[in-house]
Formats: C-alpha cells, sequence, structure tokens
C-alpha cells in the first residue's frame, strides 16, 4: 500500500503568464502558495491481473491502453509500468473545477506513487516537469506550468518561466509575522459552481498564439504586478499585496469574457463593502472559489455565510507532493 498526497495551491500574483504562449516569447512570472487541502493518490498491489482504477468513475482493464482516464494512462506509460496487479484510487478535499490547481496536483501525486513503487527517487522539479509533459506535451492541455511545480515543491514560492522552457524556482522570503498574518487574513470563499479551466484558458492561449496586442500587454501588466506583489509581501506590507491583489481582479477580467459573470461581480462587491480590502477569483475564472484579504474577518465572513457562500479555512503547506503512508 502506498499513499501520497499533493497540495492545492492559490495564486499569489502574475497567475496566466505560466502560459507557454506567452512565456515562450515574453518569459512569465508569478508567485504560487500550496495549502492544507489534497489530492490523495492510493496504490495497492493485487492478485487479480487487471488494472482497478477509481476516480469518479470504476475502471477495471486488463491492458494500460483501454485505461479511460487519459493522465492515468500516461502516467503509467510514462513510468513504464507493465503489470496490471494494482488498483489505484484518487480521492481529494476540494472538487475538481474549482480553481485550486487540482489537474496539476492530481498528476504530481500519481507520478510520486508510481515512482515509489518502482523504487525511484524524484526530485520535485523532475515530478513537476514529468507532469507538465504529461498534461502539455502529450495531452495538449492548454494550461500553464504553475500548478504541476507548485505541488511539487509546496510552500510560498517564487516561479519564473523562460523561453527555453526551463523553470526557476525560489522560496517567497517573508518573515514569520508576515506569513502568519497572511495565513490569518487570506479568506477562501466557494462560489457553489465550479468550471473547466481549459475552456477559459483555450481564449487567452488562441490570443496569446495570435499575438493579440490586448492579450499581451495584459499579461505583461500583470507579471509586473507579479513582482509588485513580491515586493509587497517581501516587506511585509500586506495592505499594498491586498491592493495590488483588487488591481488584479480588475485586469484579469479583461482576458475573457467568461472570467467572471453578475453574480460573482456581486459577491466580491458585497466583500469590498464588508472588510476585505482586496480579492480576486481564484485559477482560471468563471466559478470555483474567491479569495479575499481582510481588514476585517468576522464581518467578511458573516457577510458571505448571509450570501450563503462556504468559507474553506486554509493554512500553506510547506512539504509539497509526497509519500504520507508507505507497506
Amino acid at each position: 500500500m502506498i499513499i501520497v498526497r499533493s497540495p492545492l495551491r492559490i495564486s499569489l500574483g502574475g497567475g496566466g503568464t505560466d502560459l507557454p504562449s506567452y512565456y515562450r516569447d515574453h518569459s512569465g512570472f508569478l508567485i504560487a502558495g500550496a495549502i492544507d487541502k489534497y489530492v490523495y493518490i492510493t496504490l495497492h498491489q493485487t492478485f487479480v491481473e487487471e488494472l482497478i482504477i477509481k476516480y469518479s468513475k470504476l475502471e477495471r482493464v486488463t491492458s494500460i491502453d483501454d485505461v479511460e482516464h487519459p493522465i492515468i494512462r500516461e502516467a503509467l506509460r510514462h513510468v513504464n509500468i507493465t503489470a496490471p496487479y494494482l488498483e489505484i484510487t484518487s480521492m481529494a478535499d476540494i472538487p475538481a473545477g474549482t480553481g485550486l490547481g487540482s489537474s496539476g496536483s492530481f498528476t504530481t501525486a500519481l507520478l510520486k506513487a508510481f515512482h515509489t513503487l518502482k523504487k525511484n527517487l524524484i526530485h520535485p522539479r523532475e515530478l513537476a516537469e514529468e507532469a507538465c509533459h504529461i498534461e502539455l506535451n502529450l495531452l495538449n492541455e492548454p494550461i500553464g506550468k504553475q500548478d504541476q511545480y507548485i505541488a511539487a515543491y509546496g510552500g510560498l514560492t517564487c516561479f519564473r518561466f523562460l523561453p527555453n522552457g526551463e523553470v526557476e524556482a525560489q522560496p517567497l522570503k517573508v518573515d514569520q509575522d508576515t506569513l502568519y498574518s497572511l495565513e490569518d487574513n487570506l479568506l477562501l470563499f466557494f462560489t457553489g459552481y465550479s468550471r473547466s479551466a481549459s475552456a477559459i484558458l483555450i481564449e487567452q492561449d488562441k490570443k496569446s498564439k495570435d499575438k493579440d496586442h490586448d492579450m499581451i500587454a495584459n499579461l505583461h501588466f500583470i507579471k509586473e504586478l507579479g513582482f509588485q506583489s513580491k515586493d509587497a509581501l517581501e516587506k511585509g506590507d500586506l495592505h499594498e499585496f491586498a491592493e495590488l491583489m483588487n488591481v488584479h481582479w480588475e485586469h484579469k477580467k479583461k482576458r475573457s469574457g467568461n472570467m467572471s459573470n453578475d453574480k460573482i461581480n456581486e459577491w466580491y462587491e458585497l466583500a469590498r463593502r464588508n472588510g476585505a480590502v482586496g480579492g480576486k477569483m481564484i485559477g482560471a475564472g468563471g466559478g470555483g472559489f474567491l479569495m479575499f484579504y481582510a481588514d476585517d474577518k468576522v464581518k467578511l465572513r458573516h457577510a458571505m455565510r448571509d450570501a450563503g457562500l462556504h468559507e474553506v479555512r486554509f493554512r500553506f503547506d510547506f512539504s509539497g507532493t509526497q509519500v504520507v503512508a508507505q507497506s
């Protein structure tokens, strides 16, 4: 029995500049934070010559080629697992499609579990690159590299995405007081519905590839906000960071008409009137989680609860993708 967990994430600045269609020409930069909400993968070797795969569906097959789940199929091939005497189970603390990077967390956890089964040691950088290879290169998903990297590394981490495809990772240099204040004052609220990130990111990806002036200018500005957010956090100015979140959200909405809707805008303005200094929709947008930095947490929580939104409390995770049980 092998159990692996991989953290979900929130974006703290620069999100969207990690797509190849942007960083191959301009380089990207963002700050991400892993949180203590996880995707879990369990492997169990069986005595039956078949693959039993449990996620939102149940698959029982005798050949890897017959596996329907594309990430599981390609990960099995990538790690060269050939014997089908295996049961694979996936679980998660938060539903998929809610903007917290669950696909990247799922892929890194799955690969870590398979490498553990094969007794392979793997560095977080290599784990993240393998996950990116499967999702971006083999499955052609119109996504970026943020989710796989922050899931593998954990912590509060700054990533630079270079034109040659390499990724530089450095810890965000915040002191303990800033870290604790950030954890205490960042609040996540579930909007009640999920969405496909790919559907929204396809539009950004296409416009970036077509050198659309407005899209490229928007991403340039978002990247600069990422650098400003880094400076604000590292000097401990959380109020400035919160104001930058608000600017980020206003510009993020301009990238796609599907980024927000009337209900999300209504909730956002309600939060701003009730203790939130700044905030944004986490992930590609269109649904999932709203995140706010609050001056008055009690007032904000009451307002969001009365509006029907469910809060998910969290702390940061500094372990990244790891094996939590093996027998």
